[in-house]
């Protein structure tokens, strides 16, 4: 194995590690019946702590960072795979 395909598969080893410890350690704080979830800030202009927008950013921040993150790789290795190869064999 080279060792570009040696760091390769250890950065992709590092980030499948790191992404299930994320996803098994999250608490995801499920209850039996859904509740409602207000968007709109106080009158004073503060964020409840139960608004979507203090849910999303403030308390799921890191996850959504940490899957951003797996979908940029994951669109650059899509994009890589998908780009033809061009033969440069001129033996005729």
């Amino acid at each position: 194995m080279s060792r570009n395909k040696f760091i390769g598969v250890s950065i992709a080893l590092l980030v499948v590690i790191a992404m299930g410890a994320a996803v098994v350690t999250y608490d995801w704080g499920f209850d039996n019946e859904p509740q409602e979830i207000p968007f709109e800030p106080a009158d004073d202009g503060t964020l409840s702590v139960n608004s979507l927008n203090y849910q999303l950013f403030e308390e799921h921040g890191a996850l959504l960072l940490a899957l951003g993150i797996l979908m940029f790789g994951a669109l650059i290795g899509a994009s890589c795979v998908a780009r033809e190869e061009v033969d440069e064999d001129d033996s005729n």
